[in-house]
C-alpha cells in the first residue's frame, strides 16, 4: 500500500455494531448510523444487517443510504431545506425532521401527504459540553432547534402545526457518556414533557459515546425505557463515531527530518488540514501507535503535514528510537470524520481506502489528479 492511505477494520466495525444491536435488542430502540461521521458505504450492507437504517444531512447523504442501504429506514435533517431538493427527499425518507416551525409550516403538510413521518428539533439549553463550543448545539445563539418559549409562542400561532408533529428530536451531545445524556432527557422533559404526550417517538439524535470502553449502556438503557414506559414513545438515536470508533488507521511516510535549535521536526505525506480536519478544528491529538506524549519517550518529534499552512500541525509525539525518512507511521481512530472531511488543498492528494478483512486487505478505492481537478 503507498501511503497516505486508510484502512477500515470491518472486525473493529462489527464489534462496534454488536454492541449497538445489543441495545436495540434490549430496549426496542431504533439506531441509526449517522452518515456525517462515517460514509464508507463498501460497508453499509454490514452496518444494514445490525443496525436500523440512517440519518442525513442533506440530499446527497440520503440518496447514498436509500442507493446502498436500502430497505432500512432513512432520516433526515437539515437546518434549512432546499425547495429544489424536497421532491426527491420526500420520496425517498422515512422521516424528515425540521429545525424551525418556520420550515415546518412551509414543508410540514406537503412531507405528511408523501407519508414521512414528520420531527421537529427542539433546543433543551441544557448545555453539558466542556471546551467544545463549536460542538455545542445548547450554546448561546445556536442555531440550532427551536426554544421552549420559541415552540410555545409559536404554536399560539399557529396551533395546527402541532398536529403535523409526529415527534420531537434533540442533539446536545459530543463524544458523551449517558450521564450527559440523562442531564439532557430532564430538561427535556421538564421543558416539553406537555408535547411529548402527543408525540409517537422522540430522537436522542448523537454524540452518545456508547462503543468506548467504559461507557455506562445500562443507564443509556434507563433512559430509553423510561421514554418508552412514562410517554409510550418509540426511541431512535444517531450516533456516529459509536458505530466506527477504534475501528480505522491512516497510515503515513515520513518525508523529512528536520533538526531544529529547539527540536526536530518530521515532515510527513498526510496533513492535519486535509486528511484529519478535526486536529485543527476540535482540536484534539490523534493517537500514533507505539508513540507517547512529548517527553515520554527518548526522542521527540513535532509532526507536520506537506501543506504551505503554517499551522498544517498533527502534534507532539515521542518514540524509543529515531525516526528516519521512509519510516511509516500509523495515526488510529481514523474511520470518523475524516474521510468525510478530506479536501485537496494545495492539491494535495486524497487518500486511498483500503478495506481490512480479517489477514485480507482489499483497495477500495484510489484517488488521482483527476479527483483534485473535478473538485475546483
Amino acid at each position: 500500500m503507498s501511503t497516505p492511505c486508510y484502512v477500515i477494520d470491518s472486525a473493529a466495525i462489527k464489534r462496534n455494531l454488536s454492541v449497538l444491536n445489543g441495545v436495540m435488542q434490549r430496549t426496542g430502540a431504533h439506531i441509526l448510523l449517522a452518515q456525517k461521521a462515517f460514509s464508507c458505504y463498501a460497508l453499509y450492507p454490514l452496518i444494514g444487517q445490525y443496525l436500523s437504517g440512517a440519518t442525513a444531512s442533506g440530499l446527497f447523504e440520503a440518496r447514498l443510504c436509500h442507493e446502498e442501504m436500502s430497505g432500512k429506514e432513512n432520516h433526515v435533517f437539515n437546518p434549512a431545506f432546499r425547495e429544489e431538493d424536497m421532491d426527491e427527499l420526500l420520496s425517498i425518507c422515512d422521516h424528515i425532521i425540521f429545525n424551525s416551525l418556520r420550515q415546518l409550516s412551509l414543508y410540514g403538510a406537503r412531507a405528511k401527504a408523501a407519508g414521512c413521518a414528520i420531527g421537529l428539533r427542539i433546543n433543551p439549553e441544557k448545555s453539558t459540553q466542556e471546551g467544545h463550543a463549536i460542538y455545542d448545539p445548547c450554546a448561546p445563539g445556536s442555531r440550532m432547534g427551536v426554544t421552549v418559549n420559541e415552540l410555545r409562542n409559536g404554536l399560539e400561532e399557529q396551533p395546527e402545526l402541532l398536529e403535523l408533529l409526529d415527534g420531537l428530536h434533540f442533539h446536545t451531545l459530543c463524544e458523551q457518556d449517558s450521564n450527559d445524556l440523562e442531564i439532557t432527557l430532564d430538561e427535556v422533559i421538564l421543558k416539553f414533557g406537555t408535547w411529548l404526550k402527543s408525540m409517537k417517538w422522540i430522537n436522542f439524535g448523537g454524540g452518545h459515546h456508547i462503543t468506548r470502553e467504559g461507557y455506562d449502556i445500562e443507564r443509556l438503557e434507563r433512559c430509553i425505557m423510561l421514554m418508552k414506559k412514562d410517554f409510550g414513545l418509540e426511541v431512535y438515536l444517531e450516533p456516529g463515531e459509536a458505530i466506527a470508533l477504534n475501528a480505522g488507521y491512516l497510515y503515513t511516510t515520513v518525508l523529512e527530518i528536520q533538526k531544529k535549535e529547539w527540536g526536530n521536526i518530521a515532515i510527513l505525506d498526510t496533513s492535519a488540514a486535509c486528511h484529519m480536519p478535526d486536529v485543527i478544528e476540535m482540536p484534539y491529538r490523534p493517537p500514533l501507535s507505539g508513540a507517547g506524549a512529548a517527553g515520554e519517550k527518548s526522542f521527540n518529534y513535532r509532526l507536520g503535514g506537506p501543506t504551505c499552512l503554517a499551522g498544517d500541525v498533527i502534534g507532539d509525539y515521542s518514540f524509543d528510537r529515531e525516526l528516519k525518512e521512509g519510516d511509516v507511521l500509523r495515526f488510529e481512530d481514523m474511520a470518523i470524520y475524516s474521510m468525510v472531511k478530506n479536501n485537496t488543498f494545495n492539491g494535495i492528494p486524497l487518500p486511498s481506502i483500503w478495506i481490512q478483512d480479517g489477514e485480507e486487505c482489499r483497495l477500495w478505492k484510489s484517488f488521482s489528479y483527476s479527483d483534485f481537478k473535478s473538485r475546483i
